[in-house]
């Protein structure tokens, strides 16, 4: 049994990472300390069944299957059409927003990269607000990446597995400091492929870097918490677009008319 828990802690601290979920994430949904969280992927803490039962309901997961180390949990970068959640914690990317999440990260590296505040968590909060106001302004996705409401700001699920798929052939990470706090960094190996992207789009993006790509993390995490999809989201959970309807200014990108 000691083993099984053991195994259990792996696989729990496996999902979390895939969700781009920090331990303190983990450790408010089961209302315990942090340190808990690292005991209990270590293996040196058992998880009880009241936790296992919160953590599935959290991932819209049974128990079973989150205990079921048959199971795949992995975010997997797919050539199907669709983005969904199985039964195996399996999140599909589809070819299509690979392709278009590389090229816009690419521009955006290239563009702003090499400023100093540009680190993981800016680059996480402008893919948001991509996303959100190109679907504002057009009713359509641009890339359509999954945003998980956490305490730092929007986190797209998707981007650890697409920026590991990158590494090396299309960008290079750089881990360091940045005012003491610790900052990843990335750094593009090309250009992008602009035939991929329409005027429109790229009007958007050029946008979105004007205004926000000078914030510091902590400017803009503070800044995307008052964004109407972020306070009509519940906490750790999916960001919903059709939210973005509601905005009120500064966010809002159209004009709307009242009746």
């Amino acid at each position: 049994m000691e083993a099984f828990y053991k195994k259990l802690g792996v696989r729990l601290k496996e999902i979390r990472i895939n969700l781009n979920l920090q331990q303190s994430d983990i450790a408010e949904i089961l209302s315990v300390d942090r340190v808990i969280i690292s005991h209990i992927e270590n293996g040196q803490r058992k998880i009880t069944i009241e936790e296992l039962h919160k953590l599935a309901d959290y991932y819209n997961k049974s128990v079973d299957a989150l205990i079921d180390m048959d199971k795949d949990i992995k975010v997997v970068l797919e050539h199907s059409k669709g983005v969904e959640l199985d039964s195996e914690m399996r999140i599909s990317v589809p070819q299509k927003k690979i392709e278009k999440f590389k090229e816009i990260l690419i521009y955006i590296l290239n563009k702003v990269g090499s400023k100093p505040n540009i680190g993981e968590s800016v680059i996480y909060k402008m893919l948001y607000f991509i996303d959100f106001d190109f679907y504002e302004l057009y009713e359509e996705q641009i890339i359509g990446a999954n945003y998980i409401k956490n305490h730092y700001g929007p986190t797209p699920v998707e981007f650890r597995s697409i920026v590991n798929d990158m590494e090396g052939n299309d960008i290079t990470k750089i881990v360091s400091k940045y005012y003491s706090y610790p900052q990843t960094k990335y750094f593009p190996l090309r250009k992008p492929d602009l035939k991929i992207f329409k005027a429109h789009e790229i009007h958007l993006i050029d946008d979105v870097l004007t205004r926000l790509s000078d914030m510091s993390a902590t400017e803009i995490s503070e800044y995307s918490h008052n964004d109407v999809p972020w306070l009509t989201s519940e906490n750790k959970k999916v960001i919903d677009y059709e939210s973005v309807f509601y905005r009120t200014e500064p966010f809002s990108r159209r004009t709307y008319c009242n009746d």
